[in-house]
């Protein structure tokens, strides 16, 4: 990993390109991300960067995190997350991360907590299709049906489809373009949608692939 931000998402809207195009971006408030901590392979066995977003009062924080701000110096943040970088030397404790960090056209990965949409039934949480509404299906067209054989096995196996619980979990999604940077603002424009509601988390960093 070459570079990343922590950022808040704000919505998602549309942009024109030079040739009237719409492009339908997700707008992410990324920044200013400070860094608090520098990881190294002599005292932790790896190297990263760890780096806060999101002032948050004193008060708030407990003692541990209280004494980890106040060693490096830094005021508390509200999320904390580590970066591998490549090349950590090339940041220090105290540097400020901005959204100008990433430009136009580089491709990233977004990481977030996708919404939460409590129980789902199978057809929702797994794409099942609905039964017959004909012929005495009754009032179960969208319930799974079958799950499998009868005397033998006699049980559902482990790992069937089920209805449950959908949603807020940890969701990556790969190959984003960078649309537009306005570094001013501390706004970057991603080509598509992000996981997430309005006001989620979320992680940038570039892409694997």
């Amino acid at each position: 990993m070459k570079k990343g931000l922590i950022g808040k998402k704000i919505g998602m809207t549309q942009l024109f390109d030079e040739k009237g195009k719409v492009i339908p971006v997700t707008v992410v408030e990324a920044g200013p991300c400070t860094v608090v901590q520098k990881k190294t392979v002599e005292n932790d066995g790896y190297a990263a960067v760890q780096i806060g977003y999101g002032d948050v009062k004193v008060q708030r924080v407990n003692k541990p995190l209280a004494g980890h701000f106040k060693k490096s110096d830094v005021a508390p943040k509200k999320v904390l997350r580590e970066f591998r970088l490549e090349d950590t030397n090339s940041v220090n404790v105290g540097d400020v991360l901005k959204a100008d960090t990433f430009a136009i056209g580089d491709r990233v990965d977004v990481v977030g907590t996708s919404k939460g949409k409590g129980t789902a039934g199978a057809i929702k949480r797994w794409n099942f299709s609905r039964l017959k509404e004909s012929h005495g299906t009754g009032p179960v067209a969208r319930h799974a049906g079958s799950l499998g054989a009868c005397s033998d096995p006699s049980r559902v196996f482990k790992g069937k489809k089920l209805a449950g619980h959908l949603g807020a979990e940890r969701v990556t999604v790969q190959n984003l373009d960078i649309v537009k940077v306005d570094a001013e603002n501390n706004l970057i424009a991603i080509k598509g949608a992000i996981p997430g509601p309005k006001g989620g988390i979320v992680v940038i960093k570039d892409t694997v692939k």
